[in-house]
């Protein structure tokens, strides 16, 4: 099993799609910030070495959540784009770990993944790179526009989709060239998986939980609630 990680938390956005008044990540979710739900879980994560949260330089919020003092969470100045902050924590990572220093990078807003699936990843080293994934269950279509509207294209094969989440998982230094170099070059880069794509590598793909849920609209806060309170009750009080 990979041991003494690190855990990149790119956490700088504004969660326009929100529309609340506060970024996504510190809505309240079971009474708590939505953050301080993923850090929870993070910090029991086995083989951790540390957390490194990247934040707006405007981020009035961070400092007022318990998890800010815990020893083993860093904090650095993250960028417009999640790409950004996670380069900017892995340039924290390499003044201080070896290249080699495995690396994972997990969505502030994904509190629900389960230590099942982040035992499942730290185990899967038949690639060097790998994430959690979902194989496609619906019929996946590709669109086009017609006049603004977008109609469908063509119907794809769904054996052949993923649906990609987090932990990603990939060497430190690797992944600070392959991200670094695909910014420069005005790359998409949606995922630190796209990034190692885009220069050969090929990640490995390991089957999480459908309930690792991506906090990005109002309800999904009901939803993750909802899995979160399943998972823990009667053992954990959430309020």
């Amino acid at each position: 099993m990979i041991t003494d990680y690190w855990v990149i938390v790119p956490a700088a956005g504004v969660g326009k799609r929100m529309g609340a008044d506060r970024p996504k990540q510190y809505l309240p979710l079971l009474g708590h910030p939505l953050l301080s739900l993923t850090l929870r879980n993070i910090l029991t994560w086995p083989g951790l070495a540390g957390v490194v949260v990247a934040l707006s330089k405007d981020d009035a919020f961070f400092p007022h959540l318990k998890e800010a003092s815990h020893p083993l969470i860093h904090t650095v100045i993250g960028g417009v784009e999640r790409a950004d902050s996670v380069l900017s924590a892995l340039e924290f990572l390499a003044q201080r770990e070896q290249a080699d220093t495995p690396v994972l990078v997990h969505d502030a807003a994904r509190p629900c993944v389960a230590l099942e699936d982040i035992h499942a990843l730290l185990h899967s080293q038949v690639a060097q790179t790998a994430l959690l994934a979902r194989p496609a269950s619906d019929t996946v279509k590709r669109s086009r526009d017609k006049g603004g509207i977008p109609c469908v294209e063509q119907t794809l094969d769904r054996k052949q989709v993923w649906l990609a989440q987090t932990p990603q998982r990939a060497p430190l230094e690797l992944l600070r060239s392959c991200l670094s170099q695909a910014l420069q070059q005005g790359e998409a880069v949606t995922d630190e998986a796209s990034a190692l794509e885009i220069f050969g590598h090929s990640p490995q793909l390991v089957e999480g939980r459908s309930d690792n849920i991506k906090v990005t609209h109002p309800t999904d806060i009901v939803v993750a609630e909802v899995i979160l309170r399943l998972r823990y009750a009667p053992t954990e009080d959430h309020r």
